[in-house]
Parts: structure tokens; sequence; C-alpha cells
């Protein structure tokens, strides 16, 4: 018992040997009792009824046992039951039956006697050792015109063919409820078999996921919750999965983005060292060089930061009034700096009167920033950022477009994922892939959302919608 299958197929069995006894019982019970010996004693009754007018219209039967006799051996012959005539005090005066010629004068024993004194009928039925019929007796009192008792007329029939009958019917019940068991069982053992195998086939793979071992999708089949238990262990497999590849993926790139601007700054530490900082306008260079190469490990320790907030949680914003157009022009400034840098064209449009909006100003601004920066990145040298600021019934957008590659139809719908970066030679070769990730999530948390539109080769345009005040 400590398996579930037997669990199972005694939660299936245990029932049926429980009712199926009981109702056999029962059946037997009813069958005898209320139709087969209920059958004869109506029989019986229809006798004695038919006997007792007879007896009405000859009233000198009760007179003396040669008047009994002589009724008693014209009536038996036509009879199925042994005919006994009693007087009122219980003496046998006459019967069908030669064997009781000896009785005749004795007191004999009647059933609820003195309900038959007083004008009842008495049926009664005695059983032999195996429990089956073995006598019938019905007692019926005879009246006169006063309602006075003139005798008793007993008929006793034995069922001696009928015991057959019920033997036969008995162990006809005994086979079909037999042959019940046997179907319930099997029956019980093939459910059980079935759902034992859906069980086991999740165990095992929670066992094995819990080991840590590769595991397969569980095939989702078997009764609808084992079906949904399994469901829901192959949705935790992929998730676990998928975070597994984000662990190594964002760990390799862990690995590339600090480790390009730490060898540059050891690069430039170890001129300083030799003496490159004799040279002022080396030492100048190097000292810018190692100042952006820090600024790159600021800002990816930034991205870090907000993933660890993403996945506890915990992403706080310290919202307050923002004007957009005051606002942006400040945010823009250094990355202005860094296009016209590059050689790119820069353009900034704000529409008049823009409402304000609830926004954490930094948080919003690491947004813009990450847009912004992906635009200067990806757009060579001669190419446009344009970006541009406004408001309509709902909402105040910004939006930043470039004149870059543009993103592929099919990686549209992947760059909003962490860590995602596009094929080499395409918009996102490089980074840790955070950034369009860290926006679209900055957006959300501003109750706002984030759009694309891009196509191969006529760039890309990013625009974050924020509701108003």
């Amino acid at each position: 018992m400590r398996t579930l299958r037997s669990r199972l197929i005694l939660s299936h069995l245990l029932p049926v040997l429980l009712i199926t006894p009981l109702i056999g019982i029962s059946l037997v019970y009813l069958l005898e009792t209320q139709f087969l010996l209920a059958n004869i004693a109506n029989q019986l009754t229809l006798q004695a009824q038919t006997l007792a007018k007879q007896v009405e219209q000859n009233p000198s039967v009760w007179n003396g046992a040669s008047e009994a006799h002589l009724f008693v051996s014209q009536a038996g012959p036509y009879l199925t039951a042994r005919l006994m005539l009693i007087s009122p005090g219980g003496e046998m005066l006459a019967s069908s039956d030669p064997n009781d010629t000896g009785m005749v004068g004795q007191t004999i024993d009647i059933y609820q006697f003195n309900s038959v004194k007083n004008g009842q009928i008495s049926v009664h039925t005695t059983y032999s050792q195996n429990n089956s019929p073995e006598q019938i007796e019905l007692f019926m009192p005879v009246v006169n015109s006063n309602r006075n008792l003139n005798g008793i007329m007993g008929l006793s029939y034995q069922p001696a063919g009928v015991e057959a009958q019920f033997i036969h019917m008995r162990y006809l019940i005994i086979g079909i409820l037999a042959v019940s068991l046997l179907l319930g069982a099997g029956l019980g053992w093939l459910l059980a078999l079935n759902l034992q195998k859906s069980l086991k086939q999740v165990t095992d793979g929670v066992w094995q996921l819990s080991r840590g071992e590769r595991l397969d999708p569980l095939p989702e089949q078997g009764p609808e919750e084992i079906s949904l238990l399994a469901n829901s262990v192959n949705t935790l497999v992929r998730r676990l999965q998928s975070m597994e590849q984000s662990r190594k993926q964002l760990l390799a790139n862990l690995v590339h983005e600090l480790g390009r601007p730490l060898g540059a700054l050891r690069s430039a530490i170890q001129s300083l060292q030799i003496g490159a900082d004799q040279d002022t306008a080396l030492r100048q260079e190097l000292l810018t060089g190692m100042d952006e190469e820090a600024g790159r490990l600021q800002r990816l320790l930034d991205d870090l930061a907000h993933l660890h907030d993403q996945v506890l949680g915990t992403l706080e914003l310290h919202l307050q009034d923002t004007s957009i157009d005051e606002w942006l022009p400040r945010v823009l400034a250094p990355y202005r700096e860094a296009a016209l840098s590059k050689q790119l064209e820069w353009e900034l449009e704000l529409a008049p009167d823009i409402p304000l909006v609830q926004a954490d100003p930094d948080r919003l601004a690491q947004a813009v920033g990450n847009l912004v920066s992906n635009a200067i990145k990806y757009t060579p040298s001669g190419g446009k950022i344009s970006i541009s600021a406004g408001a309509d019934a709902q909402w105040s957008w910004i939006s930043v477009a470039d004149t870059g590659s543009g993103i592929p139809s099919e990686e549209q719908e992947l760059v909003f994922k962490p860590f995602y970066r596009g094929n080499q030679g395409r918009r996102f070769p490089q980074g840790m892939g955070l950034g369009l990730s860290i926006a679209r999530d900055l957006a959300e948390a501003h109750m706002g959302q984030i759009e694309m539109h891009s196509a191969p080769g006529q760039g890309s345009r990013f625009t974050i919608h924020l509701p108003h005040e």
C-alpha cells in the first residue's frame, strides 16, 4: 500500500467490495420474499378463500372428524398444497396428507394463533439450514353468519421445485456480481496504471529538474489536472532554461564589456607610468580617454543596477511635475556634443505648450538617454539624429529618430528582450543588450509605453508615450 497505484486500485475496489455484496443480498432477499414467496402466498390465499366459501355452504364439516375428513378427501386431489381443517381450539380434524393421520385430534402449532382466532389470516414461511424456504403455511379463520368462529382452514405448501429455482437464482446473481467485481478490478487497474504513468512522468521530470539534469518537454496528456501539472512543469522548465541562457549570456557580456574598458584603462595607466605624463598633450589625451572609459563603466553599472531592480521588482520612482520642453534640452546636451563630434546632423523640435507629466526626471532621462545613445552609436557619419516632443489628446511623447541601418523585421519583436543583440554587422552587435529593455521598463513604470518603427536601410524611430498629469 506504499505505492499510489495500489491505493488507487483499492479506492476503486473498496466501494465495489462493500456495496456489491450488500446489493446481492438485498436483491436475493427481495426476489425471494417480495416476488416468489409473495406469489406463492397469494395463490394459497386464493385457494383458501375458494375453499372457505365451499365450507360456508356446508357447515356440517365442523361437526366432527368424519365430516371433515370427507370434505378434505373430496377437495384434496385438486390442490397443490396440504389442506387441514382445524377446530376453534386448535385440534386437527382432518388433513389431505396421509402422514398426518396420527395427528387427528391433537393440538397443532398454529402461527399467530390468537390473531387467527380474531379473524386475521396468518402466513408463515420456515427456512432450512441452507437458508432456503422449506414450507409456507397459511391459516385462515372460517366464521358463520354471526361472525362466530367455526374453525380454521390451513394450507401448507412445500416449495421443493421452487427451492431449486431459488438456488439457481442465487448462483446466477452471485455469478453476475463476481463478473462485476472482476470488471471493476480490471477497470480500476487500468485507470490506476494510466494515472500512475502520468504522475510518474511528472514526478520523474521534477526529480531530474531538481538534480540539474536536462529535461525534455513532458507530454501534456492524461486527466485534466495531470495535464495542467505537466504544462506548469514545462513552463517552469522553459523559464529556467531561459534564465540559465540569460545568465550565461550576461556573464559573457560582462566579460566582454568590462574587459574592453579595463584593458584601455590599464594601457593608459602603464603609459603614464613609463613617462607619458611628461608630455602635456599626451597626458591630457590619455586622461580624457580614461575618463571616457570610466564613463562607459559607470553606464554599464547603471544598466546592471536597473537589471537588479527589474529582477527583484524593487524599481522605485520619485514622481514630480515635469515640463518636457524645459527638461529635455538639458538631458540632451551631452548627447548633442557626442553626435556633433561624430559628424552627425542634430535636430531638436519641441512643440509649444506640452502639458506637464508626472515623471521621475532621472529615470526618464535614463530611458531617453538609452534611445539617443543607441541612435548615435548605430548611425554612420553624415547621418542625422532627429529628436522631437509634443502632445496629443491623451499622451505626451518624446521621439528619437535616426538614419541608421534600421532593424530587420525578424528582430523587431526581440530587441526589447534583455541581453538580446542583433547579428554582427546589424544594429545591435555591441553592448549587453539592455538599453531598449531598460527604456521599455522605465516607460511602463511611468504608466506609459514605447513604440518602434523601423525598416532595414531606412533608419529607426522610437517614441516614448507618457500620460498627461
